[in-house]
Order: C-alpha cells, then sequence, then structure tokens
C-alpha cells in the first residue's frame, strides 16, 4: 500500500495522466485528512476551484491542492513529535496517569479526523495549515469558551442520529467541526449536554 509521500510524487508527476493524479491526491486522503476524507477533499476542490468529479483539469490546482494538504500535515506530525516526547519524559518521571487528552490523541493519532467535520459540506474556509495551527495553540493552553478554530461560541452537542454522526461530543454551530472536549471548560461542555436534552426532551 502506498505511503503519503509515495503518492504525493505521483501527484507532482508530469508524466502521469492528469486523471491518475488527481486519484493519487484523494488517495493521500487516506493517510491524511484533518477534516475527514469527505470534508477535506471539498475543502480542497472549493479552495483550490475544480469539481469533486473532475477528470481533466488543470494540474497547477491539483498540485496546489496537495501543498495546502503538505503543509499541514507537516504542521500536525511536528505536534505529535513534541507530544510523545513530552508523554516519555512524563512517564520517566513517574508520571503515568493518562491525562485529558491522551485517548482524544490515540484516536486521531496520524492526522485522521483531528478537526472532523460530520457534515462534508460544513468546515472551515481557512487553509487547513492555519486551523491546525489553531486547534495546536488550543491545545496546549486552557480549556476556553469558544471554538478554537473560528472562535464561534455556539458549542453544541452531537449525538446518534445527527449529520455529525459517529461523532459524539461538542461541534462547532458556526465552523462545523468537533471540538476535542479537553480545550474546553466544563460549563461550556454542560450547557452544551443540556441544550441537547432539552432539545430532545422537547421532540418527544
Amino acid at each position: 500500500m502506498a505511503g503519503f509521500r509515495s503518492l504525493a510524487r505521483q501527484v507532482r508527476d508530469p508524466g502521469c495522466d492528469t486523471a491518475l493524479r488527481r486519484y493519487s491526491l484523494r488517495k493521500c486522503l487516506e493517510r491524511f485528512a484533518p477534516y475527514g476524507h469527505r470534508a477535506t477533499w471539498d475543502h480542497l476542490c472549493r479552495r483550490h476551484r475544480f469539481g469533486p468529479e473532475d477528470r481533466e483539469l488543470d494540474p497547477g490546482r491539483l498540485i496546489a491542492a496537495l501543498d495546502e494538504l503538505e503543509e499541514a500535515r507537516a504542521v500536525w506530525l511536528a505536534y505529535e513529535e513534541e507530544f510523545a516526547a513530552r508523554r516519555r519524559r512524563e512517564k520517566q518521571e513517574g508520571l503515568r496517569r493518562l491525562g485529558a487528552l491522551d485517548d482524544w490523541h490515540r484516536r486521531v493519532w496520524g492526522g485522521n479526523g483531528v478537526v472532523r467535520c460530520g457534515d462534508p459540506a460544513v468546515h472551515p474556509s481557512e487553509p487547513l495549515p492555519e486551523v491546525l495551527r489553531r486547534l495546536i495553540t488550543a491545545l496546549e493552553s486552557d480549556p476556553g469558551e469558544r471554538c478554537p478554530v473560528c472562535a464561534g461560541p455556539r458549542i453544541e452537542w452531537a449525538g446518534p442520529g445527527d449529520s455529525y454522526e459517529p461523532w459524539l461530543g461538542p461541534v462547532c454551530g458556526d465552523c462545523g467541526v468537533g471540538v476535542p472536549r479537553a480545550v474546553l471548560t466544563s460549563g461550556v461542555l454542560a450547557r452544551a449536554r443540556g441544550e441537547r436534552s432539552s432539545s430532545l426532551a422537547s421532540a418527544a
């Protein structure tokens, strides 16, 4: 199975036909897709102005999309390396109890679904590297009251049956990303759960 770098080389290879280069870019998302596969593809198509099903398109747009994806991947992998080094130091110091973020990190290790968007058509419009830098800043800071990506105040609670399925937890009602619980205050989480419970009770 080809890795991300091998696929990226195919996207850049002018000797490959455009359809194969597009297919290789799409396959890159099986290795790294911050919003999830479908939402990340929709994001790249919109930002670089090509259709989701285009077979013959300007290769320059494919390469520009790959550049954005590669930069975002580099940002995230550098953070993961720092996080792993910190955990090793903590273990050496006898701090073996898992922190609030460890379980979340295990689920998104490698960058897939870091800021998952349950609705593929609803996601931030900013470049992926910038979105990940904002998330990393939040992960390294105290819990906050707003979405770490867009600073929107509408934190909602998604559950089974929502468009965000299989995501279960806080979701930004403004930009659509699933928000790690550890970056939000307990008050925000409680309000989001309470509002969902009230909504379900009203619908019953």
